[in-house]
Parts: structure tokens; C-alpha cells; sequence
């Protein structure tokens, strides 16, 4: 009877990934296995796929390194701040029909997919609620609410004619995944960002998410989510405390030493390793095994990067760390440049999270919105200020988001949901500065040119990250052509 024929490379009963586990003893198993997770070995990489680049290689060369995505929860107006209607005031008080845009209301809702119908026909038209002027050198007209963002109008690419799927919260979701929030969870663009390019510093996350997210009503967790791309690509809820910025990062002072942590560690990473050999497409485990070699290393990595009083008066005070209204985000901000500074890929910044959100201004939008405008501007401008002084803003790409603009009809003192219009803004990672791009009609009721899904924002990110959201197809999982959006030429 003859014998089999192996290898003289290859030991009977003992593959690559068991040889490695168990030899990757200790700590160092720990640190192996993020190699592995690396190197496809411990990830199961579907064999056969075609067209895609592994992971952690871009597709082309990028512009940009890294993402700072900042959203602002509850429907920012677009009204006031970066789409300036003057036919407002004009018109005020008078009924959209009167006026000679009255065709817009015949087609209000017509993108809306399973939308609230206690949503929209608001038709008595409201007049701007704050002043207005032009900024830099391209003439950028920006709502007062915003003025130290205007002072940065030559940095920006302003997207006015952006549309969505939904006319109810859900939306904050639709911005995150471009998918209906019925569909529920699926990759977020920074989970996407994570998969494709993995991480430039070991001791921090790819992923970073900072600011209290989206309320559980509106998406919650899948905001920031990694759905089928494994949870190890999801974000990392961060605090901007130094002293316990990560739930359960650092065991209870006195409990344990840094050595008897380290061995303990040692073990599980082996024990994790050894379930690993007989289940290795758990992602779930391979995530587990991933956060408990970074936990460890975050344990030194992490306060040293919310260490904000390192920074000096100056940099402190651009971003309104002196002044009590702008403190809490001012910090958000400067944490979300010094994660950057240190390797990490994607930083979303939540403001005015739970619920609905906190800018979903129903009623009373002057009050609502000078307030919520009042903690976020002037943080936001020292941002960018920030990045382009220390000549970061080539590399790190920032975006200002919502989920939806406001109505140009007054819903008693406030605005209603809008989504048939509205308006985000890029700066850096190679983006153009000093652009206007996409027009809604003169009551920024509709997008009327170069109408951009939302999605198209995520196809323009990844593109000035060397990505292409077709070549990071994952076999099984065929994606929408809407999903993959198209990239805003005239920005980039």
C-alpha cells in the first residue's frame, strides 16, 4: 500500500497557524497575534476573491492619512450656516405657493424611502435667524453662527447639494452606512477605513470615537459599527479623561501589579490562541484577542495622548479650552488632533448626541442653534487652524457633517427635518479650498445641481485615502451600487 506524499516542508498534524500559536508563548503570543491578524493568517481571508487588494495596502496613491469626521446630531440648518438663502428674508412670512418658487413643494419627499409622514409640508416660509457675510479671498458666504469656521473659507470645500434616503433621525445612521436605517447595521465609513488601511501605531486603535454618539432611537452603536467586517474594525469609544478614558483599560489601583497583569495576560493570550487553532473564523474571538494586546499597550499610549495640558496656552486657547462654553468640544478637538499626530486613521467626533439630537431644533432654532453653534465653531476653526500651522491639514482630511439640513418653512419657532437639500464642508487631505460646490434652488429647498447622495462624501474620502470601496468588496457580501457612492471630482 503506498504512503502519502508530503511535503518535506510540512509537518504531519500541525498546521502553520497551530505551530505559530503555540509557539508564540506569553506576551509575545499577544503581540503575534496582531502579526498574524496582519499578515491574513489569523483573519481566514476568504480564498478565491478577485479584484481586492489585501488590507492595509491602499489601492492608489493616497493624498490624504488619516480622517477627522466630525457630525453634528439632529439636522443642522443649512439655511444659516454654509447655504445662505437671502430669498428668505425676502419672502418671509408669506406662503411658499405665493412666492415664484412655488414648484418646489410638488416634489417634496420624492427621495424619501418609508419616511414620517408628520415630517415636512411646512409652508409658511421663516426668515434667516442670524446675519451672514462673505469670507476669504473665494468669497465664501457663511451664517454668523459659523464665523470662525468662515474665517477658514479658503481651506474649505463646501458640498451644498447634498440629498438622503430618510426624513426622520434615522438618517444620522443613512450618514454613517448610506444604507436606509430599516436595513440596520452595516460598515460604517470608518469602519471601512479600518479594514482598508488598518493602523499606523500599534498602541492606539484604527478607529477612535469620541463625544456621546447617536441615541439608541437613531442607530446607537451602529454608528459607528463594523457589522460583517468584524468587530475588531469597529470604533473605540474614547473619554477624554487621561485618568479612565477606556472603560476597564487599567485594573483598580492596588489591585494588581503591571507584572502580574502582564502574566496574566500572557496566559489568556495563549488560551485565546490555542481556541483560535479550532475556531478560526470566530471573529469574535479574534477581536477579543486583538483588544487584549491593545488594552494592555493603551494602558501607557492613551493617557499620554489626552495629556492636553502638554499643549501650550496658545494651542489651548485656538481651540477654547479658556472659555466654559467651548471647553468640553475644544478638548474633543485637540484629542482628535493629537490621535491623528500619533497614527490613528479615523476619529469621529460626535456633538449633541442621544436622542434625536440635540441641533433637532423644532421650535425655538435662534436660541437652540446660537447655543449649540457657540460650542462647536470656534473649536472647530482652531482645529483647522491647528492642523494647517503644523503643516498636518496636507495629510489629515476633516469633515463636517449632519444627517440633514432644516426647513425652509417655519414649523412654529423652528425648522423641520429637511433632507431633499442640504450641506456638509471638507478641508485637507488634498481636498481644494475655496470651493462651492452643487446649488440648491433660491429657498434651499431642493438640490438642483450636482446633487450628491451621501455616499458620494464617502466615496471622495476614500478616494484621497488611496481607496476604492469596489476593490474592498467582501465575497458573500455584494454590496449596492449606491453603497460605493461616486467621488466629488470637482473638490479633489
Amino acid at each position: 500500500m503506498s504512503q502519502p506524499n508530503h511535503s518535506p516542508h510540512q509537518c504531519r498534524g500541525l498546521s502553520r497557524r497551530a505551530f505559530l500559536a503555540d509557539t508564540g508563548m506569553g506576551f509575545t503570543g499577544l503581540a503575534l497575534s496582531a502579526m498574524l491578524f496582519k499578515d491574513g493568517v489569523a483573519r481566514a481571508v476568504p480564498t478565491g476573491a478577485t479584484g481586492q487588494t489585501s488590507p492595509g495596502n491602499p489601492h492608489f496613491t493616497p493624498r490624504a492619512k488619516s480622517v477627522i469626521w466630525i457630525f453634528l446630531c439632529g439636522g443642522v440648518s443649512h439655511l444659516e450656516s454654509f447655504d445662505v438663502k437671502p430669498e428668505l428674508d425676502k419672502y418671509a412670512g408669506k406662503s411658499i405657493a405665493e412666492t415664484p418658487y412655488s414648484k418646489v413643494m410638488a416634489t417634496e419627499g420624492k427621495d424619501i424611502i418609508g419616511g414620517n409622514p408628520s415630517h415636512g409640508n411646512r409652508k409658511t416660509i421663516m426668515p434667516l435667524q442670524t446675519g451672514y457675510k462673505a469670507y476669504g479671498e473665494c468669497g465664501l458666504v457663511v451664517g454668523d453662527w459659523f464665523k470662525h469656521v468662515g474665517e477658514c473659507a479658503d481651506d474649505l470645500a463646501v458640498v451644498r447639494s447634498l440629498w438622503t434616503i430618510h426624513n426622520d433621525h434615522g438618517a444620522q445612521l443613512t450618514w454613517q452606512t448610506g444604507r436606509h436605517p430599516r436595513e440596520l447595521e452595516h460598515p460604517t465609513l470608518g469602519a471601512w477605513v479600518a479594514y482598508g488601511l488598518g493602523s499606523m501605531n500599534d498602541n492606539l486603535p484604527e478607529y477612535v470615537v469620541l463625544g456621546a454618539p447617536t441615541g439608541d432611537c437613531c442607530g446607537g452603536t451602529f454608528t459607528y459599527g463594523a457589522s460583517y467586517l468584524g468587530p475588531e474594525h469597529g470604533g473605540v469609544r474614547l473619554g477624554i479623561d487621561p485618568k479612565n478614558p477606556l472603560p476597564f483599560i487599567a485594573p483598580p489601583t492596588g489591585s494588581i501589579t503591571r507584572e502580574e497583569q502582564f502574566e496574566n495576560l500572557s496566559l489568556l493570550g495563549k488560551l485565546n490562541h490555542l481556541a483560535g487553532i479550532d475556531y478560526p473564523d470566530d471573529q469574535n474571538l479574534r477581536a477579543r484577542i486583538k483588544a487584549y494586546e491593545l488594552a494592555f499597550q493603551m494602558q501607557a499610549s492613551v493617557p499620554e495622548t489626552l495629556e492636553l495640558e502638554r499643549e501650550s496656552t496658545a494651542t489651548r486657547n485656538l481651540y477654547g479650552l479658556d472659555q466654559k462654553e467651548t471647553k468640553s468640544f475644544g478638548e474633543q478637538c485637540l484629542v482628535a488632533r493629537r490621535l491623528v499626530e500619533r497614527g490613528v486613521r479615523f476619529v469621529q467626533i460626535f456633538h449633541g448626541g442621544g436622542g434625536g439630537g440635540a441641533w433637532d431644533a423644532h421650535s425655538e432654532i435662534k436660541s437652540n442653534h446660537t447655543k449649540l453653534s457657540a460650542e462647536v465653531d470656534k473649536p472647530i476653526a482652531g482645529l483647522l487652524k491647528d492642523l494647517k500651522q503644523r503643516g498636518m491639514l496636507d495629510e489629515a482630511l476633516v469633515v463636517f457633517g449632519t444627517e440633514f439640513g432644516r426647513s425652509p418653512g417655519a414649523e412654529g419657532t423652528g425648522r423641520d427635518h429637511h433632507p431633499q437639500g442640504f450641506s456638509a464642508w471638507l478641508a485637507g487631505g488634498g481636498v481644494k479650498g475655496g470651493i462651492q460646490h452643487g446649488v440648491t434652488d433660491e429657498l434651499g429647498f431642493h438640490a438642483v445641481a450636482d446633487r450628491h447622495y451621501v455616499t458620494d462624501i464617502h466615496a471622495t474620502v476614500l478616494h484621497q485615502l488611496g481607496l476604492d470601496s469596489r476593490h474592498l468588496e467582501i465575497p458573500g457580501r455584494k454590496r449596492l451600487e449606491m453603497d460605493h457612492g461616486e467621488v466629488i471630482g470637482a473638490i479633489v
